[in-house]
């Protein structure tokens, strides 16, 4: 008897209780099915917008209909058209959707200190004179996150994530990168203050030059060397920005440097305004994949904000000898 009342149960006829089916298949992946059928008005183009074939929507949407007990579209000329059972569907769908993203949002605008290992590239002069106090600033601010800094004049490739974030003079960067064009980075001719003092007007046409070497990063600077002094007046050569300015300081020679160099040396003279044939475009940037990651962007929204303050160094509009990078970010 138990047997007989067991066998029963299990095999209740179809129109029953549709409660039980419903329960478990009317999740959200469901009311997505249903909704996405209504906006492409096709099975096809419900099956694109959510990454499946046209066979499984098919399934899926009839095993729904099954669930609830009605037909939820009626198949015209036109497409797939909502029944009325169809539009209340969909109308929750629509909801449930709003819901979640609403969800979604106050969830990542929680304070949620991002934490883990960034890896940034850019060239060693950049880093010496405009990024170690914002450098120190952003650690105070986010300790979980750890800097990884690869200094190299050659551009790393961010697609094989040899690195996360690039902070570069370029005047295009690479379509596959996105980012924050910071400003307009200015080069001007310096030299040794004493030295300075002994070529006067005459500074250009007289005084030796400190080079770059033919390893040098930056073609475009050495092109402009190459093309407006020449050789034979190139005494001293180097493949290193910090290698020519430090030659430049010691009166060697005059060189060109990019302004928020030069105009933080000391004792160093700037002859005129900055070179308008000659600039780049300072820019901070990471590959579209990463744009999410919080580390990652924690970073690129404080480094983008703080080198902003700097628009005035970096595109020359301050004479040699002012306030170094830390006194100006710091509003000093």
């Amino acid at each position: 008897m138990n047997k007989l009342t067991a066998r029963k149960s299990r095999s209740c006829p179809l129109p029953e209780p549709p409660c039980s089916s419903m329960k478990s298949l009317l999740n959200w992946d469901e009311f997505r099915l249903v909704k996405a059928i209504a906006e492409s008005r096709s099975l096809v183009g419900a099956a694109e917008t959510l990454g499946l074939n046209h066979s499984t929507i098919f399934r899926r949407l009839a095993a729904i209909e099954a669930a609830v007990g009605a037909r939820l579209f009626e198949r015209s000329r036109s497409g797939y058209q909502a029944t009325a059972a169809g539009e209340e569907m969909i109308l929750l769908a629509t909801r449930m959707g709003e819901s979640i993203l609403d969800f979604e949002r106050r969830v990542a605008g929680r304070d949620v200190k991002p934490a883990g290992e960034v890896r940034v590239t850019t060239f060693d002069a950049l880093f010496n004179y405009l990024l170690p106090s914002l450098v120190a600033r952003f650690r105070a601010i986010n300790p979980g996150v750890f800097l990884d800094f690869v200094l190299a004049d050659e551009v790393l490739n961010l697609s094989r994530r040899d690195a996360d974030i690039a902070i570069r003079l370029t005047p295009k960067p690479p379509d596959t990168l996105i980012g924050r064009r910071i400003c307009a980075a200015r080069w001007g001719v310096y030299c040794a203050a004493a030295k300075h003092q002994e070529w006067g007007e005459r500074l250009f046409e007289a005084a030796p030059w400190v080079g770059f070497s033919d390893l040098f990063g930056s073609s475009a600077a050495k092109r402009w060397v190459e093309a407006n002094v020449g050789s034979r007046r190139q005494t001293v050569r180097a493949n290193s920005t910090l290698a020519v300015a430090e030659a430049m300081r010691a009166g060697v020679g005059a060189a060109i440097l990019p302004c928020f160099i030069g105009d933080q040396l000391p004792d160093v003279v700037r002859g005129g305004e900055p070179l308008p044939d000659l600039f780049g475009d300072l820019w901070i940037l990471t590959h579209a994949d990463l744009r999410f990651s919080p580390r990652v962007r924690a970073f690129m929204d404080y480094a983008g904000g703080e080198l902003a303050k700097l628009r005035p160094l970096v595109e020359g509009d301050e004479p040699a000898g002012r306030q170094s990078e830390a006194d100006r970010a710091e509003g000093g």
